[in-house]
């Protein structure tokens, strides 16, 4: 799945699969399982050793920056054991040429050991972990091959990787489940030690009708009919979930706590010119995905025939990225927003989201609207003047964090009016809504 990591960016990116689709997990929503599909006369799924010492080599080469970051992802890419993380290691250093290397590594968690987490400390390694929150809600879509609940073994995991001071941040899912729970999901994760978290919208559309590729989960522009799966989080619950989190967020943890979605708006609202996360950037297109036997695929959201751009064993790393296909594939994500998207007073801060979810129409027939739109402009709205003070904050030289201050300032005269405020009246904050859909959980 997608993940956040708030290290240097470079010239470009390519997400590594050394597994391919292989997991020892079977999560229900998954969307690179079926994957496989693609590689139906696969024997294994590995990257072997000379075909990883040439992508180590060429991507380090490739790059015109002093920091090289190295995302392994899959699949679950602990599978192949530390001494494959070793080796990967030892070539890294082989060819880095005076560039520093870092080093990501997005895992299920639940095959880590003392072993493995000793050496991602000693390497400095920095990992993801995909929990999508406490025991109910974590186990109801991520099971084993065997159907078996893995918040446990995901726990000692996360026992492992404190243990042995491995840096760590969450992935976390919104689904049709998680998204009723938001406080919950939020204050769990917190309590796990997890400071970096980066909460993953799953909108996926199925296909009776999987054609060529056996691919039941298609892309925004399959031709056919499909519809959106049931796990598939609704645009309204995943913006509700978002707002309530940053509710709390905002009066409590801010500059403590580091929630992606909340660093990437205000990135956007200050006008950085690369926010630091493909989906609410302007055009994309630099982060690719490489598979195991060295295919690699404008995105790992379109792990499809149509976005295949070459094989590493046939085709130079770089010259595959600098394909005119590939620069395409990245402006479109700007040129194909319809005129709804493009008059949006929120556009500066989402960019139409990631094309994966732009399978919508909108009401004057207009293709390519997300999904998700009603989820971002519910949030955008929300956060407006909160973003509009971290922003003059931002600008003074002065922390984001004085916001905090700053509502408690403005909230602490409205106390006095709480008894006399029904549900249905103003909100004594002065924001305009409803007290029921304001600050009555902040006045209870």
């Amino acid at each position: 799945m997608d993940f956040f990591f708030p290290m240097k960016r470079s010239a470009f990116q390519v997400m590594l699969k050394p597994v391919g689709p292989a997991c020892n997990l079977d999560c229900t929503y998954c969307y690179y399982l079926e994957k496989k599909s693609l590689y139906p006369f696969a024997k294994g799924y590995r990257l072997n050793d000379d075909l990883l010492e040439k992508f180590i080599k060429e991507y380090i080469q490739s790059q015109d920056v002093p920091v090289v970051s190295f995302v392994w992802q899959g699949g679950e890419p602990t599978m192949l054991g530390v001494d494959y993380f070793r080796k990967a290691v030892e070539l890294q250093q082989k060819y880095a040429e005076g560039k520093r290397i870092d080093n990501a590594l997005q895992t299920n968690g639940t095959l880590l050991t003392d072993e493995f987490c000793e050496f991602l400390n000693e390497k400095g390694f920095l990992v993801g972990l995909s929990i999508d929150g406490p025991r109910e809600v974590h186990d109801h879509y991520r099971v084993t091959v065997k159907g078996e609940p893995s918040w446990d073994r995901v726990m000692e995991g996360v026992r492992l990787l404190k243990k042995h001071k491995v840096e760590f941040n969450t992935l976390s899912v919104v689904n049709d489940k998680t998204s009723e729970k938001p406080i919950e999901v939020y204050r769990f994760l917190k309590s796990t030690g997890s400071q970096f978290m980066q909460f993953i919208p799953i909108v996926e559309r199925h296909t009776a009708d999987p054609g060529e590729e056996d691919v039941h989960l298609v892309h925004h522009r399959h031709r056919g009919e499909a519809k959106v799966t049931d796990w598939s989080v609704k645009p309204e619950k995943y913006g509700n979930f978002m707002v309530k989190i940053f509710d709390e967020w905002v009066r409590k943890d801010v500059g403590t706590y580091y929630v992606q979605l909340f660093d990437v708006t205000l990135a956007n609202w200050v006008g950085e010119s690369n926010p630091g996360l493909c989906v609410f950037s302007e055009t994309c297109g630099d982060a690719t995905v490489m598979e195991h036997n060295g295919d690699l695929y404008s995105c790992d959201h379109f792990v499809y025939h149509d976005y295949f751009l070459g094989n590493i064993k046939e085709t130079p790393l770089l010259d595959m990225m600098q394909q005119e296909r590939q620069a395409r594939f990245g402006l479109e994500k700007r040129t194909s927003l319809p005129k709804k998207c493009r008059d949006c007073e929120f556009l500066f801060a989402c960019h139409g989201e990631c094309p994966k979810h732009r399978f919508c129409t909108t009401e004057e027939g207009e293709p390519e609207l997300n999904y998700l739109c009603k989820a971002y402009e519910m949030f955008f709205d929300h956060v407006k003047p909160y973003m509009d003070y971290m922003t003059k904050q931002l600008r003074a030289k002065k922390p984001p964090a004085n916001v905090m201050q700053w509502i408690k300032q403005k909230e602490q005269p409205a106390m006095a009016s709480v008894p006399a405020a029904g549900r249905n009246d103003p909100c004594p904050c002065g924001s305009g809504k409803k007290y029921k859909q304001c600050c009555i959980r902040f006045f209870k």
